[in-house]
């Protein structure tokens, strides 16, 4: 085809789907149009790019070697179309409003006031994701990102939200308990700067198991396995909730702030400000019951 002019849009949904369909008559009643129009639309492209895209074979058809090249360029934009057209009517979903947050504080923080914040605002669905990658607020893929280090992305209103710690924590059953043991993050002890406050503090204690994700040592926390050491954030429900308990003999150590984040002035919908603005409440109300748990 000299100089690349690009086929009727039309035509290649026809040929897509025949090729997908491996038939022209599932493809022209997929499509609510008749056989004979499919049938044209290919005749058409095939006349276009002076290549034969289908053989016969049976009652149906397959694709040829140039069929079958053609096909691998047109599916893969079909597909991102089709996604960039799911994007906008998310877009223009004006309950929806997506959060990117750390798994641990996902988990451990926000998950457990996802009822109250429904509650507040009753049109809101929560899109609340844990993939980090995707953290860089574009009010497409993401209207609100809670980070540990600030974005310092233009256009955004970025403030702290909470304080984190690695602390100490058992279940209450443990108390009093001799020779406990511990659970831990395997991560922590190869940290430069975690594992020598492990060695340091921890350091006497037998290791019960060791873990490569911090919500399974919570988890092995929540069961009596043993001592564990975790993020403030991501214990918070358990502490609240009594299921565990801090232990005062064993120091803290800061693991710094937690940011959150959206864009500046007016939001996407308004329910991206007000959810932002309810979470930022959240933690100020926690500040004091925190506090106290400690």
């Amino acid at each position: 085809m000299p100089n690349s002019r690009l086929p009727s849009f039309k035509f290649l949904i026809g040929f897509e789907a025949a090729a997908r369909l491996g038939n022209y008559s599932r493809a022209a009643d997929e499509l609510s149009i008749s056989q004979s129009a499919i049938s044209h639309q290919i005749a058409q492209l095939e006349q276009q790019l002076g290549q034969p895209l289908f053989r016969r074979k049976g009652r149906g058809v397959e694709l040829t070697v140039a069929g079958r090249l053609l096909l691998d360029s047109v599916g893969k934009s079909l597909e991102q179309l089709r996604n960039g057209l799911n994007r906008i009517e998310t877009y223009m979903d004006g309950s929806l409003a997506t959060v990117v947050c750390p798994a641990h504080i996902a988990s451990g923080w926000l998950q457990p006031r996802v009822e109250r914040l429904l509650q507040l605002h009753p049109g809101l669905c929560p899109i609340i994701s844990i993939d980090e990658s995707a953290r860089y607020i574009d009010e497409l893929d993401v209207d609100i990102a809670i980070t540990t280090e600030p974005l310092k992305q233009p256009g955004l209103f970025e403030v702290p939200l909470l304080n984190d710690e690695l602390v100490a924590v058992r279940a209450p059953a443990l108390a009093g308990k001799p020779d406990l043991g511990m659970v831990c993050l395997e991560g922590d002890l190869t940290s430069d700067w975690i594992g020598p406050f492990l060695r340091q503090h921890f350091g006497s204690l037998r290791k019960i198991a060791i873990y490569d994700d911090p919500r399974l040592v919570l988890d092995a926390a929540l069961r009596g396995q043993g001592l564990a050491l975790v993020s403030r954030l991501l214990a918070d429900d358990a502490l609240c909730s009594g299921q565990l308990q801090r232990m005062p003999d064993f120091p803290g150590l800061p693991l710094g702030t937690v940011w959150i984040a959206r864009v500046e002035g007016e939001t996407r919908i308004p329910l991206v400000r007000a959810m932002f603005d309810s979470l930022l409440q959240f933690a100020q109300d926690d500040l004091g019951i925190m506090s106290r748990i400690d």
